[in-house]
């Protein structure tokens, strides 16, 4: 690589603590074309074994400094023209690491509008600036029988007064563009300065979810992210407004010192002017920005990363698999509606209910569903839980008992099964049903398998981020989408029953080649062999290479086929059979067979250690899914509203949201109930993602009832406390 990525590399082997050999390897399999996934899996020889998130982050920060290099360039042929460049100021920009320094080295050769300056320079008042600032030797006479000299009426230069205030003007423009002093301010108000937010008079009387900043004050170093977002929020709407104080006086005597050298020359009350104009007018407005972008950008980054993780742990929910489900998408006045999928999920019945209020007619309801149940073998209701989620659940339990059936009800997360619903790819799987209806598909498929519903929807849509309409949309719509990704790829794609949704995401695909893939199994029928895909139009070798060991074919031709063993390791597993003397199907989950294996006896020259122990750990259980084993918890019966809870009730929840600041907890109420971090645990726990994740199922106690505000304090605390006994 030439001198550019090596100082790349550098600066990223330096931050993510890697060596330079494995960020240049890595590096290098990226611009080849590999993806993310396939790389973390199966080039872990070259990379030394480094996961998905250290390769995101090469990614990442390769990308970042590749285009700082690229406005370096830029910055030095601009300055190259305007021929001011020289080898210190050259060297200066080559080693800066940093964007926002990077524009502040810049600045005073940046091409710029008319200014008070640079008029002032225009008419001759630069020599005049130089002056008070290089003969601050002068302590004798006036300045004006300095200034006199500069009169320039054809400039509108006509009195000393209007000569010395245009000098001001151009030692103020020169002190802002110093870097120095731009990033002397920016390090103390980023360490010492305080963010203060003060209540607008209109709402000064009025309550809003954004009282609790009226007149707040909080350490810029120390604010943590939700705080920011909620602050930018209260701002952008207009009910609060948001400055920066920093150590003023403390800054501008650093200034002083730098540019006043004699207090008591006759140029000093001018110097001292610019001083203070720069500050307060050019210098600060500027630093208070990049600081309100930089902790912003902070807390999108912050915010994003709890979205990512809170999204990963919806997609890896346990599915319930091949099962029979009846999906009911609740409501009060338009009625419930029911629609039962078989055990590939396709819709075979739907229905609608009436069971509870205005219309109660729970008879004819009964009627429906005991038809529905003993009709298709349904093996699980899924109940979403929106609007009459609580109602529709306590009915169905009730109904259940009444008619004799004993089948789980389970209470699902709907989020975005609206837009599922309205989507173009919910019109291609639903043609035949109404919006209303392919609701209660979406809600029956998301316990079948939760991966392959949610995939079809924008991450965005689903719901389980912190301020996620505030965040950088560009950054949150990457990280989501890499995330997707990561799962998908995580948990193996099933070839022959994937929608194009699924295959978009699988390593190496995309949506159109997703498309052509589904079109060519309609037409051909189910894949028996992995090397079929190459038969699929734009199906190339290099696609094939990155795709194949996500995708599994289960009873095909090659057993290896159901297995995250890549097509390009076949033939030594296939050694392995010929060592021992046995088929492939008879190693296939042998356990004392391939435990016999000693791993560093088969390393070749070809296939190295770590990938030779992931096929082995393959082997012993092909094809199996990573997420964990399908169960769930009921809600307890009778609670169904916020009016129905006492302090200090235990109950039974499902985490939907996990913030920096606490858990909402889905308690069958309507209203999600907060654990606030100190209430996790009785250890401190500084980060909530660290004990709890978005579907987890968990026994929550009430603490604090706010009916007006409709806000319900929880605890977690007894949960830890039995464990620990």
């Amino acid at each position: 690589m030439g001198n550019v990525s090596d100082r790349i590399i550098r600066q990223i082997s330096s931050e993510l603590s890697i060596s330079k050999h494995q960020i240049a390897s890595t590096v290098n399999l990226l611009q080849a074309g590999n993806t993310v996934p396939f790389i973390s899996r199966y080039r872990k020889e070259i990379t030394g074994s480094l996961d998905e998130v250290k390769v995101y982050d090469i990614q990442r920060l390769f990308k970042y400094y590749s285009e700082l290099e690229e406005r370096k360039q830029t910055i030095i042929n601009s300055i190259e023209e305007q021929d001011k460049l020289t080898d210190e100021l050259k060297e200066k920009i080559e080693s800066c690491l940093n964007k926002v320094e990077l524009e502040d080295i810049y600045l005073p050769y940046k091409p710029k509008r008319r200014t008070k300056a640079s008029i002032a320079i225009e008419a001759g008042l630069e020599l005049l600036a130089q002056l008070m600032l290089t003969r601050q030797d002068i302590t004798t006479g006036s300045v004006e029988d300095y200034a006199v000299n500069f009169l320039n009426p054809e400039k509108d230069i006509n009195t000393t007064l209007q000569a010395t205030r245009g000098a001001e003007y151009i030692i103020s423009s020169w002190i802002s563009e110093n870097a120095e002093i731009r990033q002397m301010v920016r390090r103390i108000t980023f360490r010492m300065g305080t963010l203060v937010a003060k209540v607008k008079e209109e709402y000064a009387e009025k309550r809003t979810k954004y009282e609790m900043y009226y007149n707040h004050t909080e350490a810029v170093k120390s604010i943590p992210p939700h705080r920011v977002l909620a602050i930018n929020r209260a701002e952008r709407e207009e009910v609060i407004s948001v400055s920066i104080e920093t150590l003023t006086d403390y800054i501008i005597d650093m200034i002083h010192r730098r540019y006043v050298n004699n207090p008591k020359s006759i140029f000093i009350p001018h110097v001292e002017s610019a001083i203070n104009d720069s500050f307060k007018n050019h210098i600060f407005p500027s630093i208070e920005r990049d600081i309100r972008n930089e902790i912003t950008e902070n807390a999108d980054k912050a915010s994003i990363l709890v979205f990512a993780d809170n999204l990963r742990n919806l997609l890896l929910q346990s599915p319930a698999g091949e099962k029979s489900i009846a999906g009911i998408d609740p409501g009060f006045r338009t009625g419930s509606k029911v629609a039962v999928i078989d055990k590939t999920g396709k819709c075979v019945a739907n229905a609608v209910i009436y069971p509870i209020e205005p219309l109660n007619k729970w008879e004819d309801s009964d009627k429906i569903i005991k038809s529905l149940l003993d009709n298709l073998s349904v093996d699980i209701i899924s109940i979403g839980n929106g609007t009459a989620s609580r109602e529709i659940d306590e009915y169905v339990k009730n109904m259940l008992n009444r008619i004799g059936i004993k089948i789980p009800s389970v209470v699902v997360n709907e989020s975005g099964a609206s837009v599922y619903s309205a989507s173009e790819i919910a019109r291609e799987e639903l043609p035949s049903l109404d919006v209303t209806a392919r609701g209660a598909v979406s809600i029956a498929r998301r316990v079948q398998d939760p991966l392959a519903e949610l995939v079809k929807i924008d991450p965005k849509s689903i719901g389980v981020g912190q301020y996620q309409h505030d965040v950088d949309q560009k950054l949150l719509s990457e990280a989501l989408d890499n995330t997707v990704e990561s799962v998908v790829n995580y948990v193996g794609v099933d070839l022959n029953t994937a929608s194009y949704s699924l295959l978009k995401y699988v390593s190496g695909i995309g949506l159109t080649l997703a498309r052509k893939v589904v079109e060519y199994r309609d037409e051909h029928g189910k894949f028996s062999d992995l090397s079929e895909l190459l038969n699929v139009s734009g199906f190339g070798d290099k696609t094939f290479e990155q795709s194949a060991g996500f995708l599994r074919i289960r009873n095909g031709k090659n057993p290896l086929d159901n297995s995250a063993v890549h097509p390009e390791s076949y033939d030594f597993v296939y050694q392995l059979c010929k060592i021992k003397n046995v088929t492939v199907e008879q190693l296939i989950g042998n356990d004392k067979l391939i435990n016999s294996f000693k791993p560093k006896e088969l390393v070749t020259g070809k296939i190295g250690l770590p990938t030779i122990q992931d096929i082995l750990k393959e082997l012993r259980k092909p094809g199996r899914d990573p997420r964990k084993e399908y169960k769930d918890i009921g809600f307890l019966t009778g609670i169904t509203d916020i009016e129905h809870l006492q302090d200090g009730m235990i109950l039974n929840g499902i985490i939907t949201n996990v913030t920096d600041f606490g858990v909402f907890i889905d308690i069958g109420v309507h209203q999600d109930g907060l654990v606030h971090v100190s209430e996790i645990a009785n250890k401190y726990i500084k980060d909530p993602a660290q004990a709890c994740k978005v579907g987890e199922q968990v026994q929550v106690k009430v603490i604090s009832i706010d009916l007006d505000r409709k806000r319900i304090g929880l605890s977690m605390k007894q949960v830890y406390e039995k464990s620990d006994r």
